[in-house]
């Protein structure tokens, strides 16, 4: 019913999409979003480092949270870490439910919190130098709506 990993190279998002909803089939809706490298901006590269002891049980904390919210025939949360470009994949969430609107809630809340919340440390390469980037102000203000701050 969950699956939760960890990733140190790409991985196709459409292979994954497909087996999850095969897996699936008694669910009438199911939601992913695909968070990949963004281009331009004159971005090179994006490296996502981690803290292994805190980074998978922080991931299943989340999703055991995410089953205790919505009822859930299935939930998928994928993350890379390591040095990506533009156009890798960075992390897939994925619902499966009866319905859509569990889907779809379950799938933004796991984003939401991986965002703002999550055990990453990530900096970006910009003209061969590479810089730390921070949540921003938005990320923290998606968290507030489900009625949580992050520390």
């Amino acid at each position: 019913m969950i699956e939760v990993r960890l990733i140190e190279q790409a991985f196709d998002a459409a292979d994954a999409m497909r087996d999850f909803a095969a897996a699936h089939p008694q669910s009438g809706g199911v939601v992913s979003f695909l968070g990949q490298v963004r281009g331009g901006d004159d971005v090179e590269a994006l490296e996502l480092q981690h803290y292994a002891p805190l980074t998978l049980p922080g991931m299943e904390a989340l999703a055991g949270d995410v089953l205790g919210r919505w009822a859930l025939d299935g939930l998928l949360i994928w993350h890379r870490v390591g040095e990506m470009v533009p156009g890798d994949p960075i992390v897939l969430a994925a619902a499966a439910s009866r319905h859509r609107r569990d889907a779809f809630a379950a799938a933004d809340f796991a984003m939401d919190h991986l965002k703002s919340e999550s055990w990453f440390w990530k900096r970006e390469k910009r003209a061969g130098q590479w810089a730390w980037v921070e949540p921003r102000a938005q990320d923290y203000a998606d968290l507030a709506r489900w009625g949580q701050t992050s520390d």
